[in-house]
């Protein structure tokens, strides 16, 4: 099975700003954004389309599913959520207490931010939705974010979580793992 990892396009969010699992929009350079990735996704033939409910997501994830046709449906799976930063969403990362963000930065794989989840736990839905994939052999597609891709491609190349982050995941890239007989490879990563 192959499956396609697409990050979300540029958000609407003033730099510097913790955003995690807030629902923002995307920018204006949407559409410019959306022609980089067509290319990629395009030579597909009747994909399974699954996408984070968050609205960065899900407009790419139904643009991209227009394409193709009428007929394609957009999943919606909370799993593909971006990581919960807690009380610190939408903050400034300036305006967090610099000691509450250097004990979470120093092991972010296990600290948890304040009534948010750690690293490991996004990790965990990561896996468990991947499990929860019916076996088949038409491509999947998931529109997701930076935290999750990195946490499937750390699942794939059997890496520790705290490595993942070396990995880059631009805005509207694609990354690709293989899934065969129980063995999963990484094809390609932030193409």
């Amino acid at each position: 099975m192959e499956i396609y990892l697409v990050r979300h396009t540029t958000p609407d969010v003033v730099p510097g700003t913790c955003y995690g699992q807030s629902d923002v929009d995307v920018t204006e350079t949407f559409l410019a954004e959306f022609d980089g990735l067509h290319p990629k996704l395009r030579h597909l033939q009747q994909p399974l389309i699954f996408s984070s409910p968050l609205q960065r997501c899900f407009k790419l994830a139904t643009s991209v599913a227009a394409t193709y046709s009428p007929q394609i449906l957009v999943s919606q799976d909370a799993r593909l959520k971006e990581l919960n930063f807690g009380d610190w969403e939408m903050q400034s990362w300036d305006d967090i207490p610099r000691g509450l963000v250097d004990v979470w930065a120093e092991d972010h794989v296990q600290h948890v931010p304040p009534n948010g989840e750690s690293f490991q736990q996004l990790s965990s839905r990561a896996q468990d939705f991947l499990q929860d994939l019916p076996s088949q052999s038409e491509p999947v597609v998931l529109f997701t974010h930076a935290g999750v891709i990195r946490a499937m491609l750390g699942f794939a190349l059997d890496l520790p979580l705290i490595h993942t982050f070396k990995l880059q995941i631009d805005y509207a890239s694609v990354s690709k793992i293989i899934v065969e007989d129980k063995v999963t490879r990484v094809a390609y990563v932030n193409r």
